[in-house]
């Protein structure tokens, strides 16, 4: 997370080939996205985002934006 000065929040997501086929990886971009969404407030205003999934997620973790916004919310309470 960076201070951009535009006063909105920016989201930049990379996933690595890595993570799965492309099939994988669309599903996960999507539920990062629905997250940045819904839950804006918890990030701070004028800032950009980059959020990079290197490692495979495990095969059964990404089903749900519940999962993907546990995850989240966790990493985000350690930036804090």
């Amino acid at each position: 997370m960076l201070p951009n000065g535009l006063g909105r929040r920016r989201l930049g997501l990379s996933i690595s080939a890595k993570a799965g086929t492309a099939v994988r990886r669309n599903r996960i971009k999507r539920l990062l996205r629905e997250f940045f969404r819904l839950k804006k407030d918890l990030f701070p205003e004028s800032s950009d985002i980059v959020i990079s999934v290197r490692k495979p997620p495990a095969a059964d973790t990404v089903k749900k934006l519940e999962d993907v916004e546990r995850d989240l919310k966790r990493l985000l309470s350690g930036l804090r």
